[in-house]
């Protein structure tokens, strides 16, 4: 009895010293892990997603391994949150927002002009508020891990230059397949086209559709320059990422293998933003000089601009009023 309780605490004494990274290793398994996004090898997401990969590989002693698959190539969002409720795929970097076909909240991230600028951004997902809305994905089966960046969305055309509000009027527009982003585009006596992410191109080639609206960083490393003449800078909305872990998987890893993914994930989030942010001057010169022709929307039209989408705000709001009023409450905080 005492020979045991000796050779446990000998044990115990043994491991306090080892250093931490050794003491959690005994806990890391040889694991494999599928994480698919929608835009292509070469976009912010995707060097976010290859850092992520690495710090893991690091974090873990090369025991957990993560395979990215970029550009669509495991389907649009809506079949790889199924896949990952199933836990077939483990990683998703999509569109905060989307994520409201789980938990309805989640529609407040696509609301028009709801931040200024990334700091605003920042300090709201990274903050409580952030936080709070990741934690209501556990009962839908979904772990938040972190927040990336898409960015301030643009529209593109390939009828016309869009140099005020009413210049949007009667364009076939694709739009993320949820409510609020079909009503804002009516809202502008635009057409919405709900359409899965991965079937845009086609769709700009084939001219089953006039236009679509995303941040700079997509329309360049998706080439729609190829397929769009117009782009217009109106800045109408910011996309933030999450990065969802499936929780079927994540019930069946020890707690080093959970703090690997966490850290690895908060680390590469900060990674990407940075990249994102970075190459915005830079994308714009690039789209340019593949022959959009580029307007940006004067303080005046913008002002119109949020006042035409102020009501699909209002309308929305209703139903997650409480959760718009955290997010305000974040917000006046940062603005102070």
């Amino acid at each position: 009895m005492h020979f045991s309780f000796a050779r446990r605490a000998l044990v115990a004494s043994l491991v306090a010293a080892l250093p931490f990274g050794a003491a959690l290793a005994q806990d890391i398994k040889e694991r494999t892990f599928k994480y698919a996004l929608q835009n292509p090898k070469g976009h912010p997401l995707a060097t976010g997603a290859e850092k992520f990969a690495e710090l893991v590989a690091a974090k873990s002693g090369g025991k957990m391994k993560v395979n990215v698959f970029p550009g669509g190539t495991l389907g649009g969002d809506a079949p790889n949150v199924s896949a990952l409720q199933g836990g077939t795929i483990e990683l998703v970097a999509l569109n905060s927002g989307i994520l409201a076909s789980q938990v309805k909240d989640f529609e407040v991230y696509d609301f028009p002009f709801m931040f200024a600028n990334a700091k605003e951004a920042d300090a709201v997902v990274d903050g409580p508020f952030g936080q709070k809305l990741h934690a209501k994905l556990a009962d839908k089966g979904i772990v938040g891990l972190a927040y990336l960046e898409l960015g301030f969305r643009n529209i593109t055309n390939s009828k016309k230059p869009i140099n005020t509000v009413e210049d949007i009027a009667g364009l076939k527009l694709r739009v993320i397949p949820n409510a609020i982003n079909v009503d804002w585009v009516k809202a502008l006596g635009a057409n919405p086209t709900p359409l899965a992410f991965p079937e845009v191109y086609a769709a700009l080639e084939q001219k089953a559709i006039d236009g679509q609206e995303n941040p700079l960083n997509v329309i360049l490393s998706n080439k729609f320059a190829e397929v769009q003449k117009h782009l217009a800078i109106t800045n109408h909305q910011y996309n933030p990422q999450s990065l969802i872990f499936s929780k079927k998987v994540w019930d069946q890893l020890s707690g080093a293998e959970k703090k690997v993914l966490q850290d690895a994930a908060v680390e590469a989030a900060k990674f990407q933003r940075q990249t994102s942010r970075d190459a915005a001057a830079s994308t714009l010169a690039e789209l340019k000089k593949a022959g959009m022709q580029v307007t940006e929307f004067s303080a005046a039209e913008q002002g119109k601009l949020r006042e035409k989408l102020k009501p699909v705000i209002d309308k929305h709001g209703v139903a997650i009023a409480a959760t718009v009023a955290e997010m305000q409450d974040e917000l006046a905080k940062v603005r102070k």
